[in-house]
């Protein structure tokens, strides 16, 4: 990977990740007071929200979740799949996929995953999950930044698209923003973290999931 990019990505998610740090040490009272500000803010950011399946379901599960969370990648191998196949894939539910940055390499996947379009994001995300192990051990930054390119070649996207998005620093300051806005709205200090319908849950087993999912489904109808 060229030194330039690798630098121009370091000094990006610095700022970005200082910034992420900055916010969750903020006293829990002012965020409450400002959840309403919080939800405006997230919802004017120029961030395309990664959704599956039926975008008009009465049923809304969001997923706040880090590249670098091992609970994270666990859920992605095992609950998601069941919920993917019964929910998602049917249309009962809409999905949405909110990342949260609590580290650089969280960041610089997100920007990989961000990088293949709508239509790659989520295969991107399960072969970032997949491989989580190998690519977030990798060593320093440059070797954790190269692993994650070769992630994103794998998924056909090229060199100068790499490239381009990994220096995008004007995206990773937007994407910093707006994870922050999100998490400050719906109180996320942790993940996996789910939102269904607008009430916030703990990760849980698959079971747990169907049943709170299949309550918001019957009191919808």
């Amino acid at each position: 990977m060229k030194k330039s990019i690798l630098a121009s990505v370091a000094v990006v998610a610095v700022a970005a990740v200082a910034g992420g740090a900055w916010f969750m040490n903020q006293s829990s009272a002012q965020a409450q007071t400002s959840t309403d500000t919080a939800a405006t803010e997230a919802a004017s950011f120029d961030v395309v929200e990664m959704v599956q399946g039926n975008p008009d379901a009465a049923v809304e599960l969001i997923e706040y979740a880090s590249y670098t969370c091992p609970h994270c990648a666990a859920f992605h191998s095992n609950q998601y799949q069941e919920i993917k196949e019964n929910y998602i894939d049917t249309g009962l539910i809409k999905f949405v996929y909110r990342e949260v940055y609590f580290d650089q390499p969280g960041l610089w996947a997100s920007m990989i995953a961000r990088c293949g379009g709508e239509m790659r994001f989520f295969g991107i995300s399960n072969l970032l999950y997949e491989g989580q192990q190998d690519w977030a051990r990798a060593g320093d930054g440059a070797a954790i930044a190269n692993a994650l390119r070769n992630i994103g070649k794998v998924a056909g996207i090229t060199d100068e698209e790499l490239d381009a998005c990994m220096s995008d620093g004007d995206q990773a300051q937007e994407l910093m923003a707006w994870y922050r806005a999100n998490a400050e709205a719906d109180e996320v200090t942790g993940t996996p973290s789910f939102v269904i319908n607008g009430e916030k849950y703990a990760n849980m087993n698959y079971a747990d999931f169907s049943e709170v999912l299949d309550e918001k489904l019957a009191e919808a109808n």
